[in-house]
């Protein structure tokens, strides 16, 4: 049987009646939505743009940026869910089967503390 990790029935089925109560599914097409999401991990990712390493990991409890942090990354979320209920896809297979894949190209014994891409690493 198949682990969750994700599950997003509850978020998918509350997006979808969001849009309907509005008559927004016109506009929700595939493309579309693909260029919401864009914006929105643009805006996230405008309050990363010049912090330092070190500020960048405090970006979700510093008083400056917490609650603009919470609030794209939610965008980004719901955004991805509401394009995957679009879709038709299935988030918790799509990163079972995601995660699935990268630890076949990713072998904790090649891969293990080097960013090296999979393409990259030595072979076994």
């Amino acid at each position: 049987m198949e682990k969750t990790l994700v599950n997003v029935d509850g978020a998918a089925q509350a997006l979808r009646q969001f849009a309907e109560e509005r008559d927004w599914h016109k506009f929700h097409s595939p493309k579309n939505l693909v260029m919401a999401l864009s914006g929105e991990v643009g805006e996230l990712t405008e309050i990363f743009q010049w912090m330092s390493e070190a500020d960048s990991l405090g970006a979700a409890t510093s008083p400056k940026t917490s609650q603009a942090v919470r609030d794209e990354l939610a965008d980004v979320a719901l955004y991805l869910v509401r394009l995957a209920d679009v879709l038709g896809v299935d988030l918790n297979a799509a990163v079972s089967s995601k995660l699935a894949s990268n630890a076949a190209k990713y072998p904790i014994e090649l891969s293990k503390g080097v960013s090296t891409k999979y393409d990259q690493l030595p072979k076994p």
